[in-house]
């Protein structure tokens, strides 16, 4: 520690005599304060934008079809599942238009799974970048859902398209412009979660392995292929599983989407208290681990 305090004076001291003002420099490699972060993640909004952007536009482009698979992969999706869970185990019985059903909760699933497996890796994916170059590394989570969410507006067009043009017919009621916000929150909470993933697979590899497990058990616990009530009587058991903010977006899409009801104001008010304490939560654990993403990936 001694030895480091004399090289900074030595250096300090180099520079003065250079005349140049060593008080204006700033120490690399360490975390600034998170009021200071904010400011330099603002003041590089617009490369943000642009770089998910353009990995919106290009992530299909080595495909053939390139960027139909925006369409065509969650129309794959939705058929296999209600093959599976519609026409094979029959978890149809109750549910008034289950392929509409089935629909918004796989795609409403995909992104938030994406967040949770894609967000393990994506600071070793992006180390070429983080070792060439100074900046606030949350934005590479913060990249990374934006274009998801940009790449999910055509996920959501194709929604409405199938659960209007499929027996039975949900036709377009002035309710569906509610999905807009529901969207919005969707995108937040995937924001949250990304930023938590991000460190979790830095700092712990294998972690990425034990996220797959969680997001499967976060599928089947989020009402995404069959109505909950159907499989769970425990009003205990059931309550928590509706605290999952997952299973409110899902529920409240539905709600919109299919039945052409506005959410219940608990719905909004538990989505919005997840997604404040998650996002809160995400950045400050993100950013707490600032100083040694660099460090680690040299």
């Amino acid at each position: 520690m001694a030895e480091k305090a004399t090289r900074t004076a030595d250096v300090i001291r180099q520079l003065e005599d250079a005349g140049l003002d060593a008080s204006s420099l700033s120490p690399i490699g360490v975390r600034p304060p998170i009021t200071q972060y904010l400011r330099e993640l603002w003041e590089r909004r617009r490369f943000i934008w642009y770089d998910s952007r353009q990995r919106a536009a290009t992530q299909n482009s080595r495909n053939i079809l390139g960027n139909l698979w925006l369409v065509l992969r969650p129309l794959v999706d939705v058929s296999v599942y209600f093959v599976i869970f519609g026409l094979l185990l029959s978890v149809d019985r109750g549910v008034e238009n289950f392929p509409a059903f089935l629909a918004v909760g796989v795609l409403l699933f995909r992104s938030t799974s994406a967040a949770i497996g894609g967000g393990a890796g994506l600071l070793p994916n992006n180390k070429a970048i983080i070792r060439a170059f100074s900046f606030p590394r949350a934005s590479i989570p913060i990249a990374s859902v934006l274009q998801s969410a940009m790449t999910s507006v055509f996920t959501i067009l194709t929604l409405c398209v199938v659960i209007a043009a499929v027996p039975p017919h949900a036709f377009p009621k002035v309710t569906w412009l509610l999905i807009i916000p529901i969207f919005v929150l969707h995108t937040l909470l995937n924001l949250g979660i990304t930023l938590v993933t991000a460190r979790l697979g830095f700092h712990f590899p294998d972690m990425k392995n034990m996220l797959s497990v969680a997001s499967r058990f976060l599928m089947y616990g989020s009402g995404v292929m069959f109505p909950i009530e159907r499989f769970i009587s425990d009003p205990t058991i059931a309550w928590i599983v509706t605290l999952n903010p997952l299973f409110r977006i899902i529920d409240m899409a539905r709600a919109v989407l299919i039945d052409g009801r506005v959410p219940a104001l608990d719905s909004w008010l538990i989505t919005i208290v997840w997604i404040i304490v998650l996002v809160v939560f995400g950045f400050v654990y993100f950013w707490r681990g600032e100083a040694s993403y660099g460090r680690e990936l040299r």
